[in-house]
């Protein structure tokens, strides 16, 4: 029996690592199927992170476009602003020159009124001392308070509204 024994404990160990070897060749099936998922899933995050990275990027663009906007709004909200303030000046500056025309205004209509005043009680007055001096005259008045009507002058003649005609020549 010597001699297959060391044939056994050969075998044995050949056997041994043949199952070793498929182990191991199993091993790394597995290993290389994992490592194989972990790289796609990898490659699906690594997708994922560019489309999350031009998002973001389109995002920042979109910021900055609105925040661009937004200064510009503000500039212009600014200038209204700005406009609406001088508008309100010129406009009180114009409504205070109107109030001076308007009193400057009603003070000549008020002076012209005095005056209006003064000359009829001048002439009631004049009228009075002209009858006076009539009456010491025995001259009849020539003047009352009663105007009278000019008369027409002869040779025009009326024209009713709307039946003259306008001629070029």
């Amino acid at each position: 029996m010597a001699p297959s024994v060391p044939r056994t404990r050969v075998a044995a160990a050949l056997r041994m690592k043949k199952i070793a070897l498929d182990n191991q060749s199993h091993m790394i099936r597995c290993l290389r199927a994992k490592l194989a998922t972990e790289r796609r899933e990898s490659a699906a995050i690594k997708k994922e992170h560019e489309s999350t990275q031009v998002a973001l990027e389109a995002s920042h663009t979109t910021i900055a476009g609105l925040t661009e906007i937004g200064l510009c709004m503000s500039k212009k909200i600014e200038r209204m602003k700005a406009k609406k303030q001088q508008t309100r000046y010129s406009h009180h500056e114009c409504h205070h020159k109107c109030q001076v025309r308007i009193q400057a205004a009603e003070d000549t209509i008020q002076e012209q009124h005095l005056i209006i005043e003064a000359l009829v009680e001048e002439k009631a007055s004049l009228l009075q001392t002209i009858q006076g001096l009539q009456e010491d005259n025995g001259a009849p008045a020539p003047f009352n308070d009663e105007w009278e009507e000019e008369p027409e002058e002869e040779g025009l003649e009326k024209i009713p509204i709307g039946e003259g005609e306008i001629i070029d020549e």
